[in-house]
């Protein structure tokens, strides 16, 4: 178990140096953040002088050296935009699309697996061959249109929720939160419900696949076989081996609502890390890009580590280790 740590943290450093490399030369080729900052009537002195302020008449290459310095010491530079370290800006829309990944992380488990479930015991019924077809719409249709649509019927036609923004917060522990306020809950269902969608498609079809192959099982049939009962067999013997899969897959999908949930907050104007990088895209606001990124890779790094962890706890079978030759 050590050994396997220790490899994969070796692995993650890789991983995040060559995603710095590419994502700072990527971002500094695009664009010249002067040209947004400093108004246009100045004078080339003022100019000189915040392009001098803002390190940008060092070579690229020294620019990057600079900043994998300070990356070892935690700072990821500071916004051109708002004058604040990057990472402090991040931190701070944290909690927000923690709070909209999380929810579509239960809406994906309490929908997802039930219907999955449904799908796979009446998979040559018509309500199996429903549930499985309408899952394609999650995977067909675009995120972004999925949310305008939800807009236009629950916010313009039917007038049941609001479109856009975080509504009213409180805060615990310094943290604000909007699940604790019922206009909070108004204002997340939407997003949450955009961002999950996809994910419920994917777990409904894994767990109906799942549900397929454990019932052709002989532990299922030989339980069938002495007049178990339908619902005991499904709770004891089925749902508790499609549950390691699903719950691998749903573990790694949480980095990747994390990376996704831009296209949501951008459509909702949902205030979090993915508005922030949008937002900070358009301004040319580098530090904060380069940030964002560097930090999503951390979560994606630290998530695969800890899913490993967890599947090999929860399957024996599964070696973390290979067995010496």
């Amino acid at each position: 178990m050590a050994l396997f740590i220790l490899r994969r943290l070796i692995q993650s450093l890789f991983v995040l140096l060559a995603v710095s490399v590419v994502v700072f030369f990527a971002v500094y080729a695009v664009g010249d953040p002067i040209e947004l900052l400093v108004s246009p009537e100045a004078s080339q002195a003022a100019r000189e002088a915040m392009i001098a302020r803002l390190g940008l008449d060092l070579p690229v290459w020294q620019q990057y050296t600079g900043f994998l310095w300070r990356a070892l010491h935690g700072d990821l530079g500071t916004s051109f935009v708002h004058g604040i370290p990057a990472i402090e800006l991040i931190v701070q829309r944290i909690p927000a699309t923690f709070e909209l990944v999380i929810v579509a992380i239960m809406l994906t488990c309490v929908i997802g697996i039930p219907l999955g479930l449904v799908a796979g015991l009446y998979r040559d019924e018509y309500l199996g061959r429903g549930i499985m077809a309408s899952s394609v719409l999650g995977f067909s249709l675009p995120n972004f249109w999925q949310g305008m649509m939800l807009i236009l019927l629950f916010a313009v036609w039917l007038g049941w929720l609001p479109a856009t923004g975080r509504g009213d917060t409180v805060t615990v522990l310094g943290v604000r939160l909007s699940i604790l306020t019922a206009d909070g809950w108004s204002h997340l269902i939407m997003p949450a419900v955009n961002l999950a969608l996809a994910n419920i498609a994917l777990v409904l079809r894994l767990t109906a696949s799942g549900v397929v192959e454990a019932r052709s099982q002989d532990y299922v049939k030989f339980a069938r076989a002495k007049g178990v009962k339908p619902g005991r067999i499904v709770r004891r013997h089925i749902l508790r081996n499609i549950l390691i899969p699903v719950v691998t897959v749903i573990g790694m999908e949480f980095g990747s609502l994390i990376a996704y949930s831009t296209i949501t907050e951008t459509v909702f104007a949902w205030p979090g890390m993915g508005k922030l990088l949008i937002d900070s895209v358009y301004q040319l606001d580098r530090p904060v890009v380069v940030a964002y990124v560097m930090l999503v890779t951390l979560i994606f790094v630290v998530i695969n580590l800890v899913v490993d962890i967890l599947y090999a706890a929860l399957d024996p079978r599964v070696q973390l280790v290979a067995p010496a030759q």
